[in-house]
């Protein structure tokens, strides 16, 4: 199974430090849509893995944020592709659970319930903790430089980490590589 998972706040939508907390408030990153369709329809199952803290904090309830992925998963649809489901840690940083990021344990659990080893699987963040969850998981991480990619970057100076613009570049340069012939 080819498998992304993705970090939903500053890579597939604009982030915000007051949260997303309605569907009024959630703008999709320009071309971020269209890169999810795209790797759908190269044959790559998507899925969403993201910190959701606004519940823990009281500033939205589970009833906006499942119209937020509602909607985004419907957009999606639109255009050719499909969201193979979307994992969130609601909890609080404060009371944090393995599920919440850094930690691997979103990460693991969605493996587990698809059957699947995490070994070369590409999570795409804009995070040092999306960053930090992926190598835990034995993921390989991808850094986009929108929503707090920049800052990301200029933190962790990591020359391993492999890194794009957006996730339509992302997209767009996987898709090519698996287009190429393998050579022996």
């Amino acid at each position: 199974m080819k498998l992304v998972i993705i970090d939903r706040d500053g890579v597939v939508n604009e982030d915000s430090d007051e949260f997303i907390k309605s569907v009024a408030e959630w703008k999709p990153i320009p071309g971020s849509l269209e890169a999810i369709a795209l790797l759908c329809q190269a044959g790559y199952q998507v899925y969403i893995a993201s910190n959701q803290s606004g519940i823990g904090r009281g500033l939205l309830d589970y009833d906006a944020l499942f119209a937020i992925h509602e909607r985004l998963q419907r957009a999606v649809a639109e255009l050719g592709g499909r969201i193979g489901g979307i994992e969130f840690a609601p909890e609080h940083p404060d009371a944090a659970t393995e599920m919440r990021k850094p930690n691997p344990g979103m990460l693991k659990d969605l493996a587990r319930r698809l059957g699947v080893s995490l070994e070369g699987v590409s999570f795409v963040g804009d995070s040092a903790s999306d960053v930090a969850a992926a190598r835990a998981a034995g993921m390989r991480p991808i850094l986009v430089l929108t929503g707090n990619g920049e800052r990301t970057k200029t933190k962790l100076k990591d020359d391993e980490l492999l890194i794009y613009k957006d996730l339509a570049e992302f997209a767009r340069t996987t898709i090519e590589q698996d287009q190429r012939p393998q050579t022996a």
